[in-house]
Protein backbone atom coordinates (compact mmCIF):
# COMPACT_ATOMS: atom_id res chain seq x y z
CA UNK A 1 0.00 0.00 0.00
CA UNK A 2 1.08 3.57 -0.63
CA UNK A 3 1.53 5.74 2.42
CA UNK A 4 -1.89 6.89 3.59
CA UNK A 5 -2.83 10.57 3.73
CA UNK A 6 -3.64 12.08 7.09
CA UNK A 7 -6.95 10.42 7.91
CA UNK A 8 -8.23 10.01 11.43
CA UNK A 9 -8.07 6.24 12.10
CA UNK A 10 -11.47 4.57 12.24
CA UNK A 11 -10.69 3.03 15.60
CA UNK A 12 -9.89 6.42 17.07
CA UNK A 13 -12.89 8.45 15.85
CA UNK A 14 -15.14 6.88 13.21
CA UNK A 15 -17.31 9.98 12.54
CA UNK A 16 -14.17 12.11 12.10
CA UNK A 17 -12.70 9.47 9.76
CA UNK A 18 -15.91 9.66 7.71
CA UNK A 19 -15.68 13.44 7.39
CA UNK A 20 -11.98 13.20 6.53
CA UNK A 21 -12.65 10.77 3.70
CA UNK A 22 -15.42 12.93 2.25
CA UNK A 23 -13.16 15.98 2.27
CA UNK A 24 -9.86 14.42 1.17
CA UNK A 25 -11.38 12.16 -1.49
CA UNK A 26 -13.18 15.25 -2.81
CA UNK A 27 -16.63 13.71 -2.61
CA UNK A 28 -18.65 16.64 -1.24
CA UNK A 29 -18.56 19.97 0.57
CA UNK A 30 -21.03 21.52 2.98
CA UNK A 31 -23.41 23.91 1.23
CA UNK A 32 -23.92 27.54 2.30
CA UNK A 33 -27.29 26.73 3.93
CA UNK A 34 -26.99 24.52 6.99
CA UNK A 35 -27.66 20.89 6.17
CA UNK A 36 -27.14 21.18 2.41
CA UNK A 37 -24.27 19.67 0.45
CA UNK A 38 -22.35 20.31 -2.74
CA UNK A 39 -21.67 16.95 -4.39
CA UNK A 40 -18.30 17.22 -6.13
CA UNK A 41 -17.58 15.43 -9.45
CA UNK A 42 -15.89 12.45 -7.74
CA UNK A 43 -18.90 11.94 -5.46
CA UNK A 44 -21.43 12.59 -8.21
CA UNK A 45 -19.76 9.99 -10.43
CA UNK A 46 -20.58 7.42 -7.74
CA UNK A 47 -24.21 8.57 -7.66
CA UNK A 48 -24.40 8.44 -11.46
CA UNK A 49 -23.22 4.83 -11.44
CA UNK A 50 -25.80 4.03 -8.74
CA UNK A 51 -28.49 5.76 -10.77
CA UNK A 52 -27.65 3.83 -13.91
CA UNK A 53 -27.66 0.44 -12.19
CA UNK A 54 -30.85 1.19 -10.27
CA UNK A 55 -32.63 2.71 -13.25
CA UNK A 56 -32.00 -0.39 -15.35
CA UNK A 57 -33.50 -2.61 -12.66
CA UNK A 58 -36.50 -0.32 -12.12
CA UNK A 59 -37.27 -0.35 -15.83
CA UNK A 60 -37.04 -4.14 -15.92
CA UNK A 61 -39.75 -4.05 -13.22
CA UNK A 62 -41.93 -2.16 -15.70
CA UNK A 63 -41.84 1.35 -14.21
CA UNK A 64 -41.41 4.42 -16.41
CA UNK A 65 -39.66 7.61 -15.37
CA UNK A 66 -41.60 10.85 -14.94
CA UNK A 67 -41.16 14.17 -13.15
CA UNK A 68 -43.47 15.93 -10.70
CA UNK A 69 -43.30 19.47 -9.26
CA UNK A 70 -41.02 20.49 -6.42
CA UNK A 71 -43.75 22.63 -4.84
CA UNK A 72 -46.81 21.00 -3.29
CA UNK A 73 -49.92 22.83 -2.07
CA UNK A 74 -50.03 22.58 1.72
CA UNK A 75 -53.63 21.36 1.52
CA UNK A 76 -52.47 18.24 -0.33
CA UNK A 77 -50.44 17.05 2.64
CA UNK A 78 -53.37 17.58 4.98
CA UNK A 79 -55.54 15.16 3.02
CA UNK A 80 -53.80 12.14 4.62
CA UNK A 81 -53.68 12.78 8.37
CA UNK A 82 -50.99 10.25 9.33
CA UNK A 83 -48.77 11.42 6.47
CA UNK A 84 -48.83 15.10 7.41
CA UNK A 85 -48.32 14.30 11.09
CA UNK A 86 -45.28 12.20 10.28
CA UNK A 87 -43.63 14.84 8.10
CA UNK A 88 -44.67 18.09 9.80
CA UNK A 89 -41.44 18.52 11.84
CA UNK A 90 -39.34 18.26 8.65
CA UNK A 91 -41.31 20.48 6.28
CA UNK A 92 -39.96 23.57 4.55
CA UNK A 93 -42.92 25.83 3.74
CA UNK A 94 -42.96 28.78 1.33
CA UNK A 95 -45.32 31.55 2.47
CA UNK A 96 -44.05 34.49 0.36
CA UNK A 97 -43.13 34.65 -3.33
CA UNK A 98 -43.06 37.35 -5.97
CA UNK A 99 -42.94 40.01 -3.27
CA UNK A 100 -46.22 39.09 -1.63
CA UNK A 101 -47.80 36.55 0.67
CA UNK A 102 -49.19 33.47 -1.03
CA UNK A 103 -52.89 32.74 -0.73
CA UNK A 104 -51.98 29.14 0.13
CA UNK A 105 -48.55 28.17 1.46
CA UNK A 106 -46.65 25.60 -0.60
CA UNK A 107 -44.46 22.85 0.78
CA UNK A 108 -41.08 22.07 -0.73
CA UNK A 109 -41.27 18.38 -1.69
CA UNK A 110 -40.39 16.10 1.28
CA UNK A 111 -41.76 13.09 -0.65
CA UNK A 112 -44.28 12.94 -3.49
CA UNK A 113 -47.16 10.67 -2.48
CA UNK A 114 -49.61 13.55 -2.37
CA UNK A 115 -48.76 15.42 -5.55
CA UNK A 116 -48.36 12.21 -7.54
CA UNK A 117 -51.77 11.01 -6.38
CA UNK A 118 -53.27 14.27 -7.58
CA UNK A 119 -52.09 13.20 -11.05
CA UNK A 120 -53.06 9.57 -10.56
CA UNK A 121 -56.65 10.66 -9.84
CA UNK A 122 -56.75 12.03 -13.41
CA UNK A 123 -54.77 9.28 -15.11
CA UNK A 124 -56.56 6.25 -13.66
CA UNK A 125 -60.09 5.73 -14.98
CA UNK A 126 -60.42 2.08 -15.94
CA UNK A 127 -58.96 -1.30 -15.01
CA UNK A 128 -57.21 -1.03 -18.37
CA UNK A 129 -55.04 1.76 -16.92
CA UNK A 130 -53.64 -0.63 -14.29
CA UNK A 131 -51.07 -1.36 -13.14
CA UNK A 132 -49.72 2.18 -13.35
CA UNK A 133 -45.99 2.11 -12.59
CA UNK A 134 -44.08 5.39 -12.29
CA UNK A 135 -40.63 6.33 -10.98
CA UNK A 136 -39.13 9.79 -10.42
CA UNK A 137 -35.51 10.84 -10.02
CA UNK A 138 -35.58 14.07 -8.05
CA UNK A 139 -34.40 16.08 -5.07
CA UNK A 140 -36.34 16.38 -1.82
CA UNK A 141 -36.13 18.65 1.21
CA UNK A 142 -36.54 17.54 4.82
CA UNK A 143 -35.39 20.06 7.40
CA UNK A 144 -32.71 18.11 9.24
CA UNK A 145 -31.77 19.07 12.78
CA UNK A 146 -28.54 17.01 12.94
CA UNK A 147 -27.17 16.90 9.39
CA UNK A 148 -24.38 14.61 8.17
CA UNK A 149 -23.18 14.76 4.58
CA UNK A 150 -24.83 12.04 2.45
CA UNK A 151 -26.45 10.40 5.51
CA UNK A 152 -28.88 13.08 6.65
CA UNK A 153 -29.03 16.34 4.73
CA UNK A 154 -31.73 18.95 4.38
CA UNK A 155 -31.74 18.42 0.62
CA UNK A 156 -30.80 15.13 -0.99
CA UNK A 157 -31.20 13.26 -4.26
CA UNK A 158 -33.23 10.11 -4.66
CA UNK A 159 -35.59 8.02 -6.71
CA UNK A 160 -39.13 7.39 -5.58
CA UNK A 161 -41.42 4.92 -7.27
CA UNK A 162 -45.22 5.04 -7.07
CA UNK A 163 -47.65 2.46 -8.38
CA UNK A 164 -51.37 1.73 -8.60
CA UNK A 165 -52.84 -1.78 -8.73
CA UNK A 166 -56.26 -3.35 -8.97
CA UNK A 167 -55.80 -5.60 -5.93
CA UNK A 168 -53.95 -5.67 -2.65
CA UNK A 169 -52.21 -8.89 -3.66
CA UNK A 170 -50.84 -7.28 -6.83
CA UNK A 171 -49.59 -4.27 -4.87
CA UNK A 172 -47.96 -6.47 -2.22
CA UNK A 173 -46.24 -8.60 -4.87
CA UNK A 174 -44.91 -5.53 -6.66
CA UNK A 175 -43.57 -3.92 -3.48
CA UNK A 176 -41.73 -7.14 -2.66
CA UNK A 177 -40.47 -7.50 -6.21
CA UNK A 178 -38.86 -4.07 -6.10
CA UNK A 179 -37.42 -4.85 -2.67
CA UNK A 180 -35.67 -8.01 -3.83
CA UNK A 181 -35.19 -7.81 -7.60
CA UNK A 182 -34.20 -4.16 -7.82
CA UNK A 183 -32.89 -3.02 -4.43
CA UNK A 184 -31.42 -6.17 -2.86
CA UNK A 185 -29.93 -7.32 -6.16
CA UNK A 186 -28.23 -3.96 -6.65
CA UNK A 187 -26.94 -3.68 -3.10
CA UNK A 188 -25.57 -7.21 -2.95
CA UNK A 189 -24.24 -7.60 -6.48
CA UNK A 190 -23.09 -4.05 -7.26
CA UNK A 191 -22.47 -2.33 -3.92
CA UNK A 192 -21.12 -5.61 -2.45
CA UNK A 193 -23.13 -4.88 0.69
CA UNK A 194 -24.87 -7.74 2.52
CA UNK A 195 -28.20 -6.24 3.59
CA UNK A 196 -30.77 -7.65 5.98
CA UNK A 197 -34.17 -7.42 4.29
CA UNK A 198 -37.10 -7.23 6.69
CA UNK A 199 -40.32 -5.65 7.87
CA UNK A 200 -40.43 -2.43 9.87
CA UNK A 201 -42.38 -2.36 13.12
CA UNK A 202 -45.44 -0.14 13.45
CA UNK A 203 -43.29 2.40 15.30
CA UNK A 204 -40.83 2.64 12.39
CA UNK A 205 -43.34 2.39 9.55
CA UNK A 206 -43.52 5.10 6.86
CA UNK A 207 -46.21 7.67 7.66
CA UNK A 208 -49.32 6.70 5.72
CA UNK A 209 -48.24 3.14 4.84
CA UNK A 210 -49.79 -0.13 6.01
CA UNK A 211 -46.45 -1.94 5.69
CA UNK A 212 -42.85 -0.82 5.27
CA UNK A 213 -40.06 -3.17 4.23
CA UNK A 214 -36.43 -2.17 4.55
CA UNK A 215 -32.87 -3.08 3.61
CA UNK A 216 -30.43 -2.57 6.48
CA UNK A 217 -26.67 -2.47 6.04
CA UNK A 218 -24.10 -2.70 8.82
CA UNK A 219 -21.39 -0.06 8.78
CA UNK A 220 -17.82 -0.83 9.86
CA UNK A 221 -18.46 0.66 13.31
CA UNK A 222 -21.35 -1.74 13.90
CA UNK A 223 -24.18 0.76 13.40
CA UNK A 224 -27.05 0.22 10.98
CA UNK A 225 -27.92 2.29 7.94
CA UNK A 226 -31.31 2.06 6.25
CA UNK A 227 -30.28 1.69 2.60
CA UNK A 228 -33.74 1.68 1.02
CA UNK A 229 -37.42 1.03 1.69
CA UNK A 230 -40.47 -0.33 -0.10
CA UNK A 231 -43.96 0.48 1.19
CA UNK A 232 -47.43 -0.93 0.81
CA UNK A 233 -49.67 2.13 1.02
CA UNK A 234 -52.93 0.21 0.98
CA UNK A 235 -55.75 2.53 -0.09
CA UNK A 236 -54.98 5.43 2.25
CA UNK A 237 -53.81 7.88 -0.41
CA UNK A 238 -56.20 6.52 -3.01
CA UNK A 239 -59.13 7.39 -0.76
CA UNK A 240 -57.68 10.77 0.19
CA UNK A 241 -57.24 11.73 -3.49
CA UNK A 242 -60.11 9.66 -4.91
CA UNK A 243 -57.98 7.48 -7.17
CA UNK A 244 -60.57 5.01 -8.50
CA UNK A 245 -60.94 2.70 -11.46
CA UNK A 246 -63.93 1.17 -13.21
CA UNK A 247 -63.70 -2.63 -13.11
CA UNK A 248 -64.52 -4.95 -16.01
CA UNK A 249 -67.90 -5.58 -14.36
CA UNK A 250 -68.66 -1.85 -14.20
CA UNK A 251 -68.00 -1.27 -10.48
CA UNK A 252 -65.82 1.53 -9.12
CA UNK A 253 -62.96 0.65 -6.73
CA UNK A 254 -60.11 2.51 -5.11
CA UNK A 255 -56.68 1.38 -6.28
CA UNK A 256 -54.08 -0.29 -4.08
CA UNK A 257 -50.72 1.45 -4.03
CA UNK A 258 -47.00 1.14 -3.34
CA UNK A 259 -44.12 3.56 -3.00
CA UNK A 260 -40.40 2.82 -2.73
CA UNK A 261 -37.15 4.74 -2.66
CA UNK A 262 -33.37 4.90 -2.38
CA UNK A 263 -31.20 7.99 -2.09
CA UNK A 264 -27.72 9.53 -1.96
CA UNK A 265 -27.59 8.03 1.53
CA UNK A 266 -26.24 4.97 -0.30
CA UNK A 267 -23.06 6.95 -1.02
CA UNK A 268 -22.59 7.37 2.72
CA UNK A 269 -23.27 3.66 3.20
CA UNK A 270 -20.67 2.82 0.57
CA UNK A 271 -18.05 4.92 2.38
CA UNK A 272 -18.79 3.57 5.86
CA UNK A 273 -19.46 -0.01 4.78
CA UNK A 274 -16.22 -0.58 2.87
CA UNK A 275 -13.74 2.23 3.59
CA UNK A 276 -10.55 1.71 5.59
CA UNK A 277 -7.85 3.90 7.11
CA UNK A 278 -6.44 4.51 3.62
CA UNK A 279 -9.76 5.91 2.31
CA UNK A 280 -12.44 4.55 0.01
CA UNK A 281 -12.61 1.01 -1.28
CA UNK A 282 -14.96 0.89 -4.26
CA UNK A 283 -16.64 -2.31 -5.46
CA UNK A 284 -15.33 -2.88 -9.00
CA UNK A 285 -18.83 -3.20 -10.51
CA UNK A 286 -19.70 0.25 -9.17
CA UNK A 287 -16.39 2.10 -9.54
CA UNK A 288 -16.55 4.86 -12.20
CA UNK A 289 -12.87 4.11 -12.89
CA UNK A 290 -12.10 0.43 -12.36
CA UNK A 291 -8.43 0.68 -13.23
CA UNK A 292 -5.91 3.47 -13.68
CA UNK A 293 -2.75 3.00 -15.72
CA UNK A 294 -0.08 5.15 -14.09
CA UNK A 295 3.10 6.33 -15.78
CA UNK A 296 5.74 6.18 -13.04
CA UNK A 297 8.37 8.05 -15.04
CA UNK A 298 8.21 9.11 -18.67
CA UNK A 299 10.68 8.18 -21.37
CA UNK A 300 12.05 4.91 -22.69
CA UNK A 301 8.72 3.99 -24.29
CA UNK A 302 6.78 4.14 -21.03
CA UNK A 303 4.13 6.56 -22.30
CA UNK A 304 3.48 4.50 -25.41
CA UNK A 305 3.27 1.26 -23.41
CA UNK A 306 0.84 2.84 -20.95
CA UNK A 307 -1.40 4.16 -23.75
CA UNK A 308 -1.43 0.71 -25.39
CA UNK A 309 -2.45 -0.90 -22.08
CA UNK A 310 -5.28 1.60 -21.69
CA UNK A 311 -6.57 0.73 -25.16
CA UNK A 312 -6.30 -3.01 -24.44
CA UNK A 313 -8.10 -2.72 -21.10
CA UNK A 314 -10.83 -0.58 -22.61
CA UNK A 315 -11.26 -3.20 -25.32
CA UNK A 316 -11.66 -5.80 -22.58
CA UNK A 317 -14.58 -3.82 -21.14
CA UNK A 318 -12.70 -2.18 -18.25
CA UNK A 319 -13.52 1.41 -17.26
CA UNK A 320 -9.94 2.65 -17.37
CA UNK A 321 -8.12 5.98 -17.11
CA UNK A 322 -4.56 7.01 -17.99
CA UNK A 323 -2.55 8.97 -15.43
CA UNK A 324 0.50 10.36 -17.20
CA UNK A 325 0.93 13.47 -15.01
CA UNK A 326 4.65 13.02 -14.53
CA UNK A 327 4.94 16.63 -13.38
CA UNK A 328 3.17 15.48 -10.17
CA UNK A 329 5.17 13.15 -7.88
CA UNK A 330 4.23 9.51 -8.41
CA UNK A 331 3.73 8.88 -4.69
CA UNK A 332 1.17 11.63 -4.45
CA UNK A 333 -0.75 10.26 -7.43
CA UNK A 334 -0.69 6.72 -6.02
CA UNK A 335 -2.00 7.92 -2.66
CA UNK A 336 -4.77 9.88 -4.40
CA UNK A 337 -5.89 6.81 -6.37
CA UNK A 338 -5.85 4.75 -3.19
CA UNK A 339 -7.78 7.40 -1.25
CA UNK A 340 -10.46 7.55 -3.95
CA UNK A 341 -10.77 3.77 -3.95
CA UNK A 342 -9.78 2.93 -7.53
CA UNK A 343 -9.86 -0.90 -7.44
CA UNK A 344 -6.73 -1.54 -9.55
CA UNK A 345 -3.60 0.44 -10.39
CA UNK A 346 -1.31 -0.61 -13.21
CA UNK A 347 2.05 1.06 -12.60
CA UNK A 348 4.24 1.39 -15.71
CA UNK A 349 7.87 2.37 -15.12
CA UNK A 350 11.01 2.19 -17.26
CA UNK A 351 12.82 -0.23 -14.95
CA UNK A 352 10.04 -2.87 -14.93
CA UNK A 353 9.32 -2.34 -18.61
CA UNK A 354 12.86 -3.37 -19.52
CA UNK A 355 11.96 -6.82 -18.17
CA UNK A 356 8.60 -6.77 -19.95
CA UNK A 357 6.65 -6.20 -16.72
CA UNK A 358 4.29 -3.75 -15.07
CA UNK A 359 3.07 -3.75 -11.45
CA UNK A 360 -0.59 -4.51 -10.71
CA UNK A 361 -1.76 -3.06 -7.38
CA UNK A 362 -5.10 -4.21 -5.98
CA UNK A 363 -6.75 -1.74 -3.61
CA UNK A 364 -9.20 -4.11 -1.93
CA UNK A 365 -6.93 -7.02 -1.03
CA UNK A 366 -3.77 -4.90 -0.84
CA UNK A 367 -1.48 -6.91 -3.12
CA UNK A 368 1.25 -5.55 -5.39
CA UNK A 369 2.28 -8.00 -8.14
CA UNK A 370 4.83 -7.79 -10.99
CA UNK A 371 2.92 -8.84 -14.13
CA UNK A 372 3.99 -9.47 -17.72
CA UNK A 373 2.74 -6.75 -20.05
CA UNK A 374 0.98 -9.32 -22.21
CA UNK A 375 -0.86 -10.77 -19.21
CA UNK A 376 -1.97 -7.42 -17.77
CA UNK A 377 -5.50 -7.32 -19.21
CA UNK A 378 -6.23 -10.83 -17.99
CA UNK A 379 -4.77 -10.06 -14.54
CA UNK A 380 -6.84 -6.88 -14.20
CA UNK A 381 -10.16 -8.42 -15.27
CA UNK A 382 -9.61 -11.39 -12.95
CA UNK A 383 -8.72 -9.04 -10.07
CA UNK A 384 -11.90 -7.01 -10.59
CA UNK A 385 -14.07 -10.13 -10.42
CA UNK A 386 -12.26 -11.59 -7.41
CA UNK A 387 -12.16 -8.32 -5.47
CA UNK A 388 -15.88 -7.65 -5.94
CA UNK A 389 -16.56 -10.95 -4.18
CA UNK A 390 -13.81 -10.39 -1.60
CA UNK A 391 -15.36 -7.08 -0.55
CA UNK A 392 -18.79 -8.68 -0.09
CA UNK A 393 -17.37 -11.65 1.81
CA UNK A 394 -15.45 -9.37 4.15
CA UNK A 395 -18.53 -7.25 4.88
CA UNK A 396 -20.67 -10.34 5.49
CA UNK A 397 -18.11 -11.87 7.86
CA UNK A 398 -17.87 -8.61 9.78
CA UNK A 399 -21.66 -8.39 10.12
CA UNK A 400 -21.94 -11.94 11.40
CA UNK A 401 -19.11 -11.36 13.85
CA UNK A 402 -20.79 -8.22 15.19
CA UNK A 403 -24.30 -9.73 15.48
CA UNK A 404 -25.24 -11.52 18.70
CA UNK A 405 -28.19 -13.82 19.39
CA UNK A 406 -29.72 -12.74 22.70
CA UNK A 407 -32.76 -13.61 24.79
CA UNK A 408 -33.17 -10.54 27.02
CA UNK A 409 -33.63 -6.84 26.44
CA UNK A 410 -30.62 -5.97 28.58
CA UNK A 411 -28.42 -8.30 26.54
CA UNK A 412 -29.74 -6.64 23.37
CA UNK A 413 -28.73 -3.24 24.76
CA UNK A 414 -25.26 -4.56 25.56
CA UNK A 415 -24.84 -6.05 22.08
CA UNK A 416 -25.90 -2.78 20.44
CA UNK A 417 -22.83 -1.08 21.92
CA UNK A 418 -20.68 -2.72 19.25
CA UNK A 419 -23.07 -4.16 16.68
CA UNK A 420 -26.49 -5.74 16.28
CA UNK A 421 -28.60 -8.15 18.29
CA UNK A 422 -31.09 -10.77 17.16
CA UNK A 423 -33.85 -11.25 19.71
CA UNK A 424 -37.26 -12.95 19.50
CA UNK A 425 -39.89 -10.32 18.73
CA UNK A 426 -42.23 -12.01 21.21
CA UNK A 427 -39.67 -11.27 23.93
CA UNK A 428 -39.28 -7.65 22.88
CA UNK A 429 -42.65 -6.46 21.51
CA UNK A 430 -43.81 -2.85 21.75
CA UNK A 431 -42.88 -2.41 25.40
CA UNK A 432 -39.33 -3.59 24.80
CA UNK A 433 -39.08 -1.39 21.72
CA UNK A 434 -39.92 1.61 23.89
CA UNK A 435 -37.28 0.53 26.41
CA UNK A 436 -34.63 0.33 23.67
CA UNK A 437 -35.55 3.81 22.45
CA UNK A 438 -34.48 5.23 25.81
CA UNK A 439 -30.92 4.20 24.88
CA UNK A 440 -31.21 5.44 21.25
CA UNK A 441 -31.53 1.84 20.02
CA UNK A 442 -34.12 0.82 17.45
CA UNK A 443 -35.61 -2.31 15.98
CA UNK A 444 -34.15 -2.09 12.50
CA UNK A 445 -36.50 -4.75 11.12
CA UNK A 446 -38.32 -8.02 11.73
CA UNK A 447 -37.34 -11.21 9.90
CA UNK A 448 -38.34 -14.84 9.92
CA UNK A 449 -35.85 -17.35 11.37
CA UNK A 450 -34.82 -18.25 7.80
CA UNK A 451 -34.12 -14.57 7.04
CA UNK A 452 -37.16 -13.95 4.81
CA UNK A 453 -39.64 -11.10 5.26
CA UNK A 454 -42.66 -11.87 7.47
CA UNK A 455 -46.18 -11.06 6.34
CA UNK A 456 -47.06 -9.53 9.71
CA UNK A 457 -45.58 -8.64 13.10
CA UNK A 458 -47.66 -11.41 14.67
CA UNK A 459 -46.14 -14.36 12.82
CA UNK A 460 -44.79 -16.95 15.27
CA UNK A 461 -41.01 -17.11 15.55
CA UNK A 462 -40.34 -13.64 14.13
CA UNK A 463 -36.93 -12.23 15.07
CA UNK A 464 -36.10 -8.57 15.69
CA UNK A 465 -32.82 -7.10 14.43
CA UNK A 466 -31.78 -4.48 16.98
CA UNK A 467 -29.05 -1.83 16.85
CA UNK A 468 -28.00 1.77 16.82
CA UNK A 469 -28.34 3.57 13.52
CA UNK A 470 -27.39 6.57 11.45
Amino acid sequence: MAKAPVLTPQGEDFPRWYQDVIAKAELADNGPVRGTMVIRPTGYALWERMQREMDDRIKVAGAQNAYFPLFIPESYLRKEAEHVEGFSPELAVVTHAGGKQLEEPVVVRPTSETIINASFSKWVQSYRDLPLLVNAWANVVRWEMRPRVFLRTTEFLWQEGHTCHATQDDARAYARGILHNAYEDFMVNVLAMPVVVGRKTARERFAGAINTMTLEGMMRDGKALQMGTSHELGQNFAKAFDVQYLSASGERHHVWQTSWGTSTRMVGGLIMGHGDDHGLRLPPRLAPTQAVVMVVKDGEGVGEAAAALVAELRGAGVRVALDDRTDTPFGRRAVDAELKGVPVRVEVGPRDLVDGNVTVVRRIVGTKTPTAVGATASAVTSALTEDQQALYDEALARREEKTADVTTIEDAIDAAATGWARIPWATLAEGGENRLAQDAITVRCLVRPDGSVPESDDEPGVVAIVGRSY
